[in-house]
């Protein structure tokens, strides 16, 4: 039998032991952290930025999996991974918020994108929403009201890139093409709560093979107010992300 079912992730159907349910940060070495907070957490595979665990919640097997940063390799992880078994998807990561009402620290759970990416144009035309399950959303957000964790739901704005794409001028060249000049605060305008790079290509992704996706992200910088976040506070937001996409996994299998 070959050492591995998919292409990239190096994972088996065996692996999985009937696992229907992944949580994908984008970081690898969140994984383990992740995996740690269920029971018998078990490490599976590593191949490129691609780090899979398998842990369990009352019983139920759970996949925790990084994706890297971007669509293309987020494509790429929930591709292998439904082949494998997986239906439910829920991403967890950080996130830098556009609008003035949102604290560094708050999460953020996100109804929708907005497709500024190109990988989710080889799902679905660009009219077509980036949209996530109800049942995963409404599963985040009781968790965060369990965790009493301040959040916000709403419509998040997702990039291919970190830094034309989010309209940022510190950069080698400082040159951010003109038909995205202005663009973030047009997303404020429209009551877009923040920037992130993985949601627009999970949720059309999954919308339209029948599949489902949540997304929860701690606010690490607010851009109204700064751009280079705090260690201590980046470390605070990212557990409570993680907390609470944990209980929502836990909510959506027991």
């Amino acid at each position: 039998m070959s050492s591995s079912d998919v292409f990239h992730l190096g994972l088996t159907h065996s692996d999985l032991k009937g696992a229907t349910l992944a949580i994908i940060p984008g970081d690898p070495q969140r994984v383990e952290k992740i995996a740690a907070l269920m029971e018998n957490p078990a490490p599976l595979a590593t191949r490129r930025e691609f780090t899979t665990w398998r842990a369990e919640i009352v019983g139920n097997p759970v996949i925790i999996c990084s994706t890297g940063i971007g669509g293309p390799s987020t494509s790429i992880a929930v591709e292998e991974l439904s082949q494998l078994g997986i239906r439910t998807f829920l991403r967890v990561g950080t996130t830098g918020a556009i609008q003035s009402y949102v604290q560094v620290g708050d999460i953020l759970i996100s109804t929708a994108a907005v497709r500024l990416d190109g990988a989710s144009l080889h799902f679905a035309p660009v009219e077509y929403p980036a949209v996530a399950d109800f049942e995963c959303t409404s599963a985040l957000v009781a968790a965060a009201k369990h965790h009493r964790t301040k959040f916000h739901v709403g419509v998040t704005a997702s990039s291919d890139t970190f830094y034309p794409g989010q309209e940022r001028y510190d950069t080698y060249s400082g040159r951010v093409l003109n038909r995205l000049k202005g663009s973030m605060q047009e997303w404020q305008n429209l009551g877009v709560m923040n920037y992130e790079m993985e949601s627009a290509t999970l949720l059309t992704m999954c919308a339209t093979q029948g599949l489902r996706a949540g997304m929860v992200a701690g606010v690490i910088v607010n851009r109204t107010l700064q751009e280079t976040p705090d260690v201590r506070t980046m470390q605070q937001a990212e557990s409570a992300a993680v907390s609470i996409v944990v209980d929502a996994a836990r909510r959506l299998l027991v």
